[in-house]
C-alpha cells in the first residue's frame, strides 16, 4: 500500500475534546472521527485494527465449536416485553417507531434475540450443546458518552450464546468460553485480570470480569495474590469486623444542633464514625426506602440492585418534603420508629449501643440496639469495598487496580428461556427449559484498552498481531531515483510474501515522515536513505526504535520471518 494517496488524515495537535490517550492518538493518528457525541467513524487504518481483533475472535471462539451468525442491530419491542426488560431495561435503550407505529429498540444486547431465534428450531437434547455469537454494532444512549470509542452510544462487540441442556453442561460451556477469552486477550497483549463481576441488568447466578489494566478504567478491581481472589468493586464481599460491646446501655435522646453529617455527629458526640449509622433515604420505584449502614461505610448501589431486584434508574433520592412525610427530617433520620420499608446491612445488627437519626429535628439517639429499639430487613453485605479492607478468603490486605472492562462471561441459567418460554425435549421426553450463557467482548473498546497500554510521547506502538501493516517503509527522499526503486522493491517482494506494507512515498519532509510513522505505531520500519545504491536500509522497531544497518536481502529476511510467526 502506497501512502502518496492513501486516506490518513493525521493531525499535529491533540484535539481538546480529547480526555485520555487512546481518544487522542485515535484522532491524531486518523484512525477515528467524530460524527456526534458517542458516534464515531473507523478511517482505513483504524477499521484495519478492528477487523484484526474481529479475526482473533472468530478464531477462537471457531475452536471451542462456536457457529457465527448475524442478526439485525434493530429489535421487536415485542420479545423485550415478553423478558419483562422493555420498561426495566433504562433510558439507555435507543426506542424507534417504524411508519405503522409498531416499535423497536437498537440492540443494547441480545439475550432475548438470540432466545427466540432458537425457539422451535432447537427441539431436541441431541441438538446441544449449541454456541452461536455474532459481531455487531450494539447501540446504548450513553447519559454522557465519554473517552472516545471506550464509552460510546454506538459500539462494535461480540456477543456469543450458548444453549445447554442441563446446569452441568451450562458450566462446561462457560469454562470453554473462559478458556476461549484467555486465549483472546492472551494473543493481542493485554495486560487483564480475571475477577468476578456483577451480573446486573443480564442477570443469571454468576459472572467474570476480564479487565485490562489501566489507570483511566472506570472500573475498579480488588484482589488478592495470595488467594487468588478477584472482584470488582461493586462484587467483592467486604470483611467488617464489628467492635461488640457485652451489654446493651440505656437509649438517650440527644440534642445534636446542625448535626446533619456522620462526620459532623461523630464530632459533636466525640464517637467513631463506626459507632454512628447512616441512613440513605431513597425512593425505589416511587416508594420510601431507607437503608441504614455503617457510619464510616459507603453504599455500594450494586449489591442493593441486586437486593431488591431493581435497576439503577429506578433509584432517586428523596428530598425534605418526602422525608417529612415518613414523620423524620432530613439529616436526622433513623430506623426507630420510621415509617416506611427499612433496610439493614447486615453490620448494622451486630453493633451495641449505636448512635441513629431520632426523626426529630436536631435530635439523634445513642445506645440504640437492633432487636430492642428497632427493626427492619436485613441484607447480608450492602458495603462498597475500601482501601484497606482484606481478603474474604486469606486475610490479607486487598490490591486495588482501575481497568477498562474489555469482556464479561455471564452465567443466565433459565433466566431468559423461561421468560420467553422456550423449551426442547428432554432424555424424559418433557419440555425443558434452555440453560444459558452470555458471553461478551467489547471489539471497540479492546482497541482502547491496547493504545492505553501501548504508547509513549510519540504516539501508539502496536502489537504486531493487530498492527494496521506490519512494516512501513520510509523513503527519505522521494525524487533520489536509487532510493524510491529500492523501495519499491521491498514493498513488491514483502507483498508477495503476504507481509503488509505501507509504502511512505509522500513528497514531504522527512520530519513530518517520522513523525507519522511513530504516531500510528506500525510495529517493524524500514528507512530507504543515502544507502540505497549499496542495496543497505536502516531496520528498526517502533518499540525499541534502534536503527540498524542491513542489506535489502537481510531486512526482507528478518521481516518475513518475524510475520510468519504471528500467532
Amino acid at each position: 500500500m502506497k501512502m502518496k494517496k492513501y486516506y490518513m488524515p493525521t493531525l499535529k495537535e491533540d484535539p481538546q475534546e480529547a480526555e485520555i490517550v487512546s481518544h487522542k492518538l485515535l484522532l491524531r493518528a486518523g484512525m477515528i472521527r467524530k460524527t456526534a457525541s458517542g458516534i464515531y467513524s473507523y478511517l482505513p487504518l483504524g477499521f484495519r485494527v478492528i477487523k484484526k481483533i474481529e479475526n482473533i475472535v472468530r478464531e477462537e471462539m471457531d475452536k471451542i465449536g462456536a457457529f457465527e451468525i448475524l442478526m439485525s442491530a434493530i429489535q421487536p419491542k415485542e420479545i423485550w416485553e415478553k423478558s419483562g426488560r422493555w420498561q426495566t431495561f433504562g433510558p439507555e435503550m435507543f426506542k424507534i417507531k417504524d411508519r405503522n407505529e409498531r416499535e423497536f429498540c437498537l440492540g443494547p444486547t441480545a439475550e432475548e434475540y438470540f432466545t427466540t431465534l432458537i425457539d422451535g428450531e432447537i427441539k431436541s437434547y441431541k441438538q446441544l450443546p449449541l454456541n452461536i455469537y455474532q459481531i455487531q454494532t450494539k447501540y446504548r444512549d450513553e447519559k454522557r458518552p465519554r473517552f472516545g470509542i471506550n464509552r460510546a452510544r454506538e459500539f462494535s462487540m461480540k456477543d456469543a450464546y450458548t444453549f445447554d441442556a442441563s446446569y452441568e453442561m451450562m458450566l462446561k460451556s462457560y469454562k470453554e468460553v473462559w478458556k476461549a477469552y484467555e486465549n483472546i486477550f492472551n494473543r493481542l497483549k493485554l495486560d487483564y485480570k480475571i475477577v468476578a463481576g456483577d451480573s446486573g441488568a443480564m442477570g443469571g447466578n454468576s459472572s467474570h470480569e476480564f479487565i485490562a489494566l489501566s489507570d483511566i478504567g472506570e472500573g475498579v478491581i480488588c484482589y488478592c495474590d495470595k488467594s487468588g481472589y478477584a472482584a470488582t468493586d461493586e462484587k467483592a464481599e467486604v470483611v467488617y469486623d464489628v467492635k461488640t460491646e457485652k451489654e446493651q446501655k440505656d437509649l438517650e435522646l440527644r440534642y445534636t444542633p446542625n448535626c446533619k453529617t456522620i462526620e459532623e455527629i461523630s464530632k459533636f458526640l466525640n464517637v467513631e464514625k463506626s459507632k454512628c449509622v447512616k441512613a440513605i433515604d431513597l425512593l425505589i420505584k416511587g416508594k420510601p426506602v431507607v437503608v441504614f449502614i455503617p457510619g464510616d461505610r459507603e453504599l455500594n448501589m450494586a449489591k442493593l440492585c441486586n437486593y431488591l431486584n431493581v435497576r439503577e434508574h429506578e433509584i432517586e433520592m428523596m428530598n425534605d418534603e418526602m422525608i417529612k412525610k415518613l414523620n423524620s427530617r432530613a439529616g436526622y433520620t433513623g430506623p426507630i420508629e420510621l415509617r416506611c420499608r427499612v433496610i439493614l446491612d447486615k453490620r448494622v445488627t451486630l453493633m451495641k449501643n449505636v448512635v441513629v437519626g431520632a426523626n426529630i429535628e436536631e435530635h439523634h439517639y445513642i445506645n440504640a440496639n437492633f432487636d430492642r429499639d428497632f427493626k427492619g430487613e436485613v441484607a447480608q453485605d450492602l458495603l462498597m469495598v475500601k482501601e484497606g479492607d482484606v481478603c474474604p478468603l486469606s486475610g490479607e490486605v486487598l490490591k486495588f487496580k482501575r481497568g477498562i472492562e474489555v469482556g464479561n462471561i455471564f452465567q443466565l441459567g433459565t433466566k431468559y428461556s423461561k421468560s420467553l418460554n422456550v423449551t426442547f425435549l428432554d432424555e424424559n421426553g418433557k419440555n425443558s427449559y434452555f440453560w444459558m450463557g452470555s458471553h461478551g467482548i467489547g471489539i471497540t473498546r479492546t482497541v482502547t484498552a491496547i493504545i492505553e497500554q501501548n504508547n509513549d510521547d510519540k504516539g501508539i506502538i502496536w502489537p504486531i498481531e493487530i498492527c494496521p501493516y506490519h512494516v512501513i517503509i520510509t523513503v527519505i527522499n522521494v525524487n533520489n531515483e536509487e532510493q524510491i526503486n529500492l523501495a519499491e522493491q521491498l514493498h513488491d517482494i514483502l507483498e508477495k510474501n503476504n507481509v503488509e506494507v505501507m509504502l511512505d512515498d509522500r513528497n514531504e519532509r522527512v520530519g513530518v515522515k517520522f513523525n507519522d510513522r511513530d504516531l500510528i505505531g506500525i510495529p517493524l520500519r524500514i528507512t530507504v536513505g543515502k544507502k540505497a545504491s549499496e542495496q543497505i536500509v536502516e531496520f528498526s522497531t517502533r518499540k525499541e526504535m534502534e536503527n540498524i544497518e542491513m542489506t535489502k536481502d537481510e531486512v526482507v529476511s528478518k521481516i518475513i520471518d518475524i510475520v510468519k510467526n504471528i500467532k
